[in-house]
């Protein structure tokens, strides 16, 4: 009979087994969109190649502090104190987790683990989760918000199709049937757990403002990555604007849930600057540089950040 002992190698190393069977999935879907799209990858990739490099340091220095931002955010979803290294580096690993597994599930994980081995219940690690999610949406849907209002025009509600005309009775339904369902107990409990734990948060005027400030920098970090870029390939948009598509592509890339936004969050981007009259090569330089500095570059640095604090079981 195997010991328990023998258990926990064998199931570490299945871990990494996956971890490194998402990474390959990964790098074979970003292989298949560059070979698909090549003419306007190689020209992206060249003019990004004679970048200036002032402005890179920005976008990369940006890069850096959402980790910082996103640590902010998630101590200001917990009452107690969290051990602060550990915790940037836990957001670090967490980026590198989810352009492994969709829809933030990769992220979600590794916070989860962090926030229980530093002794929150189950249920309480995940309420936190829960309200550092509802933090950084509200955040996002008030800079986009504030940015429309700064570039009128910009943006407009899309014509509404018969199929989602179709979709909005089907969902009622759906939720109809939740509030009937045996389900739906929980569901309840589980959101009344998420409420009860915001309004904890605004009793603390510290912990709010680490929440939010995190929450508003977080986003602002990610979109002046692609300011930066855009700068530094000589792409004639307005900061403001660029922002504000950035929030826009990246809140309709989030409907397809890919890993990291793979794919999705690509060809929105792309289409988003396109849509404002870049160039077809500008803006593939610039999108490039984003995921260049966002993902790429970080990638086997976080893994690697992952597979430590799993080995010194801080995960």
């Amino acid at each position: 009979m195997t010991a328990p002992a023998d258990l926990a190698p064998a199931a570490g190393r299945r871990r990494a087994y996956w971890h490194t069977a998402g990474t390959l999935a990964v790098l074979a879907v970003a292989a298949y969109l560059a070979r698909r799209h090549w003419p306007t990858v190689r020209t992206g990739a060249a003019r990004l190649a004679v970048a200036d490099h002032g402005w890179l340091l920005v976008g990369a220095t940006a890069a850096i502090a959402t980790w910082a931002f996103s640590a902010l955010a998630q101590q200001g979803a917990v009452p107690r104190r969290l051990p602060g290294r550990r915790l940037v580096a836990t957001q670090f690993a967490a980026s590198a987790a989810n352009h492994v597994l969709p829809a933030g599930l990769g992220a979600g994980a590794v916070n989860l683990r962090f926030l229980m081995r530093c002794g929150l219940p189950a249920g309480r690690a995940a309420s936190a989760l829960a309200v550092k999610a509802t933090a950084g949406g509200v955040a996002r849907g008030a800079l986009v918000a504030a940015l429309t209002l700064a570039c009128p025009g910009l943006l407009s509600l899309p014509r509404v199709s018969p199929v989602v005309l179709a979709v909005g009775p089907a969902v009622l339904v759906l939720l109809a049937v939740l509030l009937r369902s045996r389900l739906w107990p929980r569901c309840r409990r589980a959101l009344l757990t998420v409420l009860a734990d915001i309004r904890a948060v605004h009793t603390n005027p510290p912990r709010a403002a680490a929440l939010w400030g995190g929450s508003l920098a977080f986003a602002t970090a990610h979109a002046l990555v692609l300011i930066a870029v855009c700068q530094a390939v000589g792409l004639p948009l307005p900061p403001v604007r660029v922002a504000l598509l950035y929030l826009a592509a990246s809140s309709a890339a989030a409907l397809l849930p890919t890993p990291g936004g793979i794919g999705s969050l690509d060809a929105a981007l792309a289409f988003a600057l396109t849509a404002d009259g870049a160039p077809g090569a500008a803006a593939a330089s610039a999108v490039l540089g984003y995921r260049l500095l966002t993902v790429w570059l970080p990638l086997v640095p976080g893994l690697l950040v992952l597979g430590l604090l799993m080995r010194r079981k801080a995960l």
